[in-house]
C-alpha cells in the first residue's frame, strides 16, 4: 500500500487486535513554530519558553520546549494510530528526564503492555527519546479501546501562519546592531503617537531627540503619556509651519543627522525640505521608500515611490529605482532585485507604465543605474509570485522574487503600501530619500512602532554618509 494511500485515512485497531508486546512508533521534530503555538494554544507564556534572553539565563542555557507538548505526542499516537479512533483515556503517568530544545528530533514509541479483557482496558508504556537515544520523558497510558472497526478519512486541517509582529519588528531593529544613536529632529511631536515613537527610538538606543514645537504643549503631554522627556532637547515653536522650518534648519546646520515628522502634515514638512534656498535637496530627485516586512514574504519588500512623487516623469524614475538600490545595499542586500510594475507584464504603447519599465531596464544595462537588477514591465502577481511568473511563461531573475518594488505613481504605491500593512499584517517602516539627511516620513496614523523602526532605517543611512566622509 503506498504512503498516500496510509496517509488519506485513519484506521483504528481494536482491542481484540492488539497483542501484548505490539509497538506504534512516531517522530516529529522540534520547530520554533511549534513553541509558539502551544503556548498560543495554551496560554504558557513561561520565559523560558518563549524569551531566548531569559533563557540564556536559565540553568538550561536555551529555550526548551513545554513538557506537555512531548506529552502531547503520546496522544497523538493513542487517539490516531494505536489504538486510535474510539479509544478513550483513562489514566497518564508522566515522567520528564531531560528538556526538549529546538531542533530535537523526538521518537514516540507506545508498546503494549497489559490488556484486560473484563473491561477492555488496555496498559501501554510510553517512551520518548530524542536523536541521540536519550530518554525525555516516559511513563505508562491506561486507555480504553475500541471494541469496533472504524476507518475514517484523514480530515485536512487548516495550515498556521504566525505572524509574529515582535520578531519582525526586533529583526529592523536589528539592523542598527553595534550602531551609536544619531542625533534627529522631531517636527511638531504632539499627539501620542508621534511622541511615544520619538521616545521608543530613543529607549531603543536609536536616536538622541531634539524636539521642536510648542514646548508647553508638548510637556503636558508627556505628563498625559506618563512618559519622560529625559535626554531631550526641546525647542519651542509656536506652530506646526515653524517646527517645520526649525528642525530643517538643524539638519542643514549639522546639528542633526536625521528628521522625523511628527504630527504636522506631509506637506508642511516637505515644502521646508525641498525649499532651494533653505531646504535638504541634493543633485538627486527627492523620492521615499516603505521598506515592509510582509509574514506571507520571504525577505524584506520595499515599495517606491509611496508618499513624495505623484506621477513621476521616466528622468524621476530614475533617481527613485537607485535611491531605493542605495538604500537597499546599506541594509545589507548587495544586488537588490528591482521589479518595474505596470498592470501587465507586456510593453503596450498606450500604457506609459509599461514603456517607461522597458526604458529603465534598457537604462540599467548601460550603466546609468547601477547596483541592481531591474525587469519590466511586471505586474504585481509576476514581480513577487515565481509560479505566477511561470504560468505566464515569464524568465527572469526578478520575477517572484523583488527586493524593490516601483510602482507608476503615488495613488498606486500609497494603496499597495497601505494595503499590505492593514490587509497582511506588514510591518513598515518610512524613509525620504535623496536629501541631505535620512527623513522619517510615515503616516499621522502610523503607530510609535513603525515610526521607531523607521529610525532604524535612519540610523543605518547616517552611518553609511559618516563612513562615506
Amino acid at each position: 500500500m503506498s504512503q498516500a494511500k496510509i496517509l488519506s485515512f485513519i484506521e483504528n485497531r481494536t482491542y481484540d487486535e492488539i497483542k501484548v508486546g505490539d509497538v506504534a512508533v512516531l517522530t516529529r521534530t522540534l520547530r520554533p513554530e511549534d513553541i509558539q503555538l502551544y503556548a498560543i494554544m495554551s496560554g504558557d507564556v513561561n520565559p523560558a519558553h518563549v524569551d531566548p534572553e531569559y533563557a540564556r539565563s536559565s540553568m538550561y542555557r536555551e529555550v526548551i520546549a513545554h513538557g506537555m507538548w512531548g506529552a502531547a505526542l503520546i496522544s497523538t499516537v493513542l487517539g490516531t494510530q494505536f489504538p486510535g479512533p474510539g479509544t478513550v483515556y483513562v489514566d497518564q503517568t508522566l515522567h520528564f528526564s531531560r528538556p526538549v530544545t529546538l531542533g530535537d528530533t523526538i521518537t514516540v514509541t507506545i508498546t503494549c503492555q497489559k490488556k484486560f479483557d473484563h473491561n477492555r482496558h488496555i496498559i501501554f508504556d510510553c517512551l520518548c527519546v530524542n536523536q541521540d537515544g536519550l530518554k525525555v520523558i516516559g511513563g505508562t497510558a491506561e486507555v480504553l479501546a475500541p471494541s469496533e472497526k472504524i476507518k475514517r478519512a484523514r480530515i485536512a486541517m487548516p495550515e498556521f501562519t504566525i505572524s509574529d509582529r515582535q520578531a519582525r519588528y526586533d529583526h529592523l531593529l536589528g539592523f542598527t546592531k553595534g550602531l551609536a544613536a544619531i542625533p534627529m529632529s522631531v517636527a511638531h511631536p504632539c499627539d501620542p503617537e508621534s511622541l511615544k515613537g520619538a521616545l521608543m527610538a530613543r529607549d531603543a538606543g536609536l536616536i538622541v531627540p531634539t524636539l521642536v514645537g510648542p514646548e508647553d504643549k508638548i510637556r503636558s503631554l508627556a505628563e498625559q503619556l506618563g512618559v519622560s522627556l529625559h535626554d531631550c532637547r526641546l525647542i519651542n515653536a509656536q506652530h506646526s509651519h515653524a517646527a517645520a522650518e526649525i528642525a530643517v534648519s538643524l539638519a542643514r546646520e549639522g546639528q542633526v543627522e536625521a528628521l522625523m515628522k511628527g504630527s504636522l502634515h506631509t506637506d508642511e514638512l516637505m515644502t521646508e525640505v525641498i525649499d532651494k534656498a533653505t531646504g535638504l535637496r541634493t543633485a538627486r530627485r527627492i523620492s521615499h521608500v516603505f521598506l515592509m516586512d510582509v509574514p506571507t514574504y520571504p525577505r524584506p519588500l520595499m515599495i517606491t515611490d509611496a508618499a513624495v512623487n505623484v506621477l513621476p516623469s521616466l528622468e524621476d524614475k530614475v533617481d527613485i529605482v537607485q535611491n531605493a538600490i542605495d538604500l537597499a545595499q546599506m541594509l545589507a542586500i548587495v544586488e537588490p532585485k528591482v521589479a518595474i510594475l505596470a498592470a501587465v507584464e507586456t510593453v503596450n504603447p498606450k500604457m506609459r507604465a509599461t514603456l517607461d519599465a522597458a526604458a529603465l531596464c534598457k537604462m540599467a544595462e548601460r550603466g546609468q543605474i547601477t547596483g541592481g537588477i531591474l525587469d519590466g514591465p511586471l505586474a504585481f502577481d509576476n514581480a513577487v509570485s515565481i509560479i505566477a511568473a511561470k504560468t505566464k511563461g515569464i524568465r527572469s531573475a526578478v520575477a517572484g522574487q523583488a527586493d524593490i518594488l516601483v510602482v507608476p505613481d503615488i495613488e498606486s504605491g500609497n494603496m499597495l503600501a497601505k494595503q499590505l500593512e492593514y490587509l497582511a499584517d506588514a510591518l513598515s517602516a518610512g524613509i525620504v530619500l535623496g536629501t541631505r539627511v535620512p527623513i522619517v516620513l510615515t503616516s499621522r496614523a502610523d503607530t510609535a512602532e513603525t515610526r521607531t523602526a523607521s529610525c532604524a532605517i535612519a540610523v543605518v543611512m547616517a552611518h553609511a554618509k559618516r563612513r562615506q566622509v
